[in-house]
């Protein structure tokens, strides 16, 4: 069974940082692309930032520069360190996990940025 748990979320002030955590298990995580999405409330589900198995990383433009991903293959644990948030980064946010047609999500952590 296939399970992607996200930790880490929480509520912070503007200009604050989070680390999440998305722990894997029921797959062989070192072979997989692994991704973080939002939702913000009312909008569409937005990809975030990804990371492939071989370590490229890619972000949205909006957390280019204070948003890094970063994956532990030994641990099957995929990271995002969030520094100088925002209000607009509110939002749940979800791990997934890529590989051909094998396409996996956590069940999402709340992100909260409000002073």
């Amino acid at each position: 069974q296939v399970q992607l748990v996200e930790s880490g979320g929480g509520l912070v002030q503007p200009g604050g940082s989070l680390r999440l955590s998305c722990a894997a298990s029921g797959i062989t995580f070192s072979t997989y692309d692994m991704a973080w999405y939002r939702q913000a409330p009312g909008k569409q589900r937005e990809l975030v930032a990804t990371i492939t198995k071989g370590g490229r990383t890619n972000y949205v433009d909006s957390v280019k520069g204070r948003f890094t991903i970063s994956r532990d293959n030994a641990k099957n644990t995929v990271y995002l360190q969030m520094n100088s948030l925002k209000p607009e980064d509110t939002a749940v946010y979800y791990c997934n996990a890529l590989r051909g047609t094998l396409n996996f999500w956590g069940q999402g952590t709340q992100v909260t940025v409000s002073s």
